[in-house]
């Protein structure tokens, strides 16, 4: 897919930044990274998170760039509605009416699908989803929109189109500011998104347009002051297929002609060790969604790492070939080093838990997990990936003849073949080395 013009990417620096916003609702709270942020405008990318109370609703939203959501935490029931896909979900549900009596009512609605920890959800730009908390813990997900995406054909700021509730007007919203600043950190504020898009409509062309009374349309119109997440009034009773029939039905075989966004897998599960892609027994694992496990992808041009390094192992110096590349942090810690091309470290720091930072595409980085570990998630802008590394089993050096490595270093024929195999068989992980000089 071809992408369009990246912002110039001119970072003197990149730092580990957390949320720079915080809106809170009713029923949770979504949290904002920066996006005018440098190293966010390098990349077009837009983070958040969303923390979802138990029987909480996040209301049906859209935006103008592709949305790719890491289950981070938690349960629950998701729907995305795609335009001309059948109802293919039916169900009978009593109503009471006004005289007291009692009938049966069928609903119908696009298919809904059951979330959980380690899930990455593919949402298409335009593509109206909204999200439910069964569960009995918080549901955190975490998101990037790809702002430089090809989708969106609007400029790079971020923009959500609420369906439903949204922020108020009138300022009575609870909204903090981070009092931390970060490296390019600007002034954006989230207060100039995320507003109900019916309010701008005639009230009676919307009653005409829905066939419904104008009272329906004041209340499709109104915010309440209860933010993007609402608490339900009671437990919603939303059909969706258990959980092993619906993993029955995903991974069945299908033919790619007949494979539609109707019908398309939007979720994949990296949690799981078994599952693995790299796997080294004392550096680490690394699970990866892209366009072969999740074909959706490739309409999103966008995938996913779920990585784990083991105690003070290192991720092997490498650059990306393909992709700029968002990396959260879900728990230990992690020291980053990233180089330009000018041969100068932007970067060079811890990163924690709840931190976010930018790999630009091409620059090389090189990261060792602290003394307990670190697993991560990160979000890149390729529906196919590819990382080019510079140590271990299958790197640059490993491609090289001993006489360009010896030439290239001034060092001797041995010392060269030392940089090529030292860490065969190992690839992308590194276990830690036990000596050193």
């Amino acid at each position: 897919m071809q992408r369009r013009d990246a912002q110039q990417c001119r970072l003197r620096r990149i730092s580990a930044s957390k949320p720079s916003h915080r809106m809170r609702s009713q029923g949770g709270v979504t949290e904002i990274w920066d996006p005018a942020e440098d190293q966010f405008q390098c990349a077009g990318f837009a983070p958040m998170r969303d923390t979802i109370q138990t029987n909480s609703l996040s209301l049906p939203k859209f935006f103008p760039a592709p949305r790719l959501v890491y289950i981070e935490q938690g349960t629950g029931v998701m729907g995305i509605s795609y335009p001309g896909c059948p109802e293919t979900y039916h169900k009978d549900q009593q109503f009471s009416s006004g005289q007291g009596q009692r009938g049966m009512s069928g609903d119908q609605h696009q298919k809904v699908h059951r979330i959980l920890r380690g899930d990455v959800v593919a949402v298409p730009a335009g593509a109206a989803h909204w999200c439910y908390n069964d569960g009995n813990e918080e549901l955190i997900a975490v998101s990037v929109l790809d702002l430089n995406n090809n989708a969106n054909q609007l400029d790079q700021n971020l923009r959500g189109f609420m369906l439903a509730g949204g922020q108020s007007r009138h300022g009575q919203e609870r909204y903090e500011r981070s009092s931390q600043r970060y490296a390019g950190q600007s002034e954006w504020s989230h207060e100039e998104t995320f507003h109900n898009i019916f309010r701008g409509f005639d009230e009676e062309l919307m009653a005409e347009a829905f066939n419904v009374p104008r009272e329906t349309v004041k209340r499709m119109r109104q915010d309440s002051n209860r933010g993007l997440i609402v608490k339900c009034r009671e437990d919603m009773r939303i059909m969706s297929p258990d959980q092993e029939e619906q993993e029955e039905f995903e991974y069945s075989p299908r033919n790619g002609l007949e494979e539609t966004f109707c019908t398309m897998k939007i979720k994949h599960n990296i949690e799981l060790q078994r599952q693995a892609d790299v796997y080294t027994k004392q550096g680490g694992r690394i699970n990866i969604a892209n366009q072969q496990k999740l074909p959706i992808l490739q309409f999103l041009d966008m995938s996913a790492e779920r990585g784990h390094l083991m105690p003070n192992a290192l991720y092997t110096p490498h650059w990306s070939m393909t992709d700029n590349r968002v990396v959260y942090a879900l728990r230990g810690e992690l020291n980053a080093q990233i180089v330009d091309e000018r041969g100068n470290t932007i970067m060079n720091e811890r990163v924690r838990e709840g931190e976010m930072f930018v790999i630009p595409q091409f620059y090389a980085t090189l990261m060792r997990a602290g003394n307990d570990g670190f697993e991560w998630v990160s979000f890149k802008s390729s529906s196919q990936p590819m990382k080019n590394p510079m140590a271990g089993s299958i790197s640059v050096m490993r491609a090289m003849p001993i006489d360009v490595i010896s030439n290239a270093y001034q060092i001797s024929p041995s010392e060269a073949e030392q940089l090529k195999t030292n860490r065969d068989p190992q690839s992308m992980l590194l276990s830690p080395a036990r000596t050193s000089s």
